[in-house]
């Protein structure tokens, strides 16, 4: 625990301590794109703190509820143990990781800042495959080759897909015909 007490740490509101939780979530990266974190990946779904705090309530725990990007993700209990961690150096544990498979999980729940970080960390950011009226998504085809890819380095959407496999199952291959530059692409699901 870091060199905040628990007594501290239980002194906080609700409010408080939900907020901090989700500081601390905006801070735990992604083991595949460490230039994205958990929130801007989408899968922090819910922080639920108990009802009463009181004695024999979960002394000040909480509750994370995650959706991984696949229900076979190989990477779904490193991600639950880096949130219990971090969590709970910051005194806001007991932590408990629930994952939830329903509604399953889509790139379009990559937020803007998320998408934004993909592309300065050279991979093109997926398209939203749901558009946006009145606030509500539409359903839109999954397109198997998506079209204008634009290159993250030069912007360019005079790209080629390489293979349909990059360096991890949810990302795909492709090369700028402008600048030359090879770059994955993450794939919208």
């Amino acid at each position: 625990m870091n060199a905040l007490s628990l007594p501290a740490a239980k002194a906080r509101t609700r409010a408080q301590r939900e907020a901090a939780a989700w500081a601390v979530l905006d801070t735990v990266p992604d083991p595949e794109v460490p230039a994205l974190s958990l929130r801007d990946l989408g899968v922090v779904r819910e922080v639920i703190l108990p009802e009463d705090e009181g004695e024999g309530a979960s002394a000040g725990g909480l509750e994370v509820v995650l959706t991984p990007t696949y229900s076979g993700c190989p990477a779904t209990e490193v991600i639950a143990q880096s949130v219990k961690t971090a969590l709970e150096e910051e005194g806001l544990g007991p932590v408990t990781v629930t994952h939830r498979l329903a509604p399953a999980w889509t790139t379009d729940w990559i937020s803007d800042s998320g998408r934004r970080k993909l592309r300065e960390y050279g991979i093109a950011p997926p398209e939203h495959l749901g558009e946006r009226a009145a606030g509500n998504p539409v359903a839109q085809p999954i397109r198997l080759r998506p079209r204008n890819v634009a290159c993250p380095r030069c912007g360019s959407s005079d790209t080629e897909r390489l293979s349909a496999f990059g360096s991890t199952a949810c990302k795909a291959l492709h090369r700028c015909l402008a600048c030359r530059e090879p770059f994955e692409h993450f794939k919208p699901i």
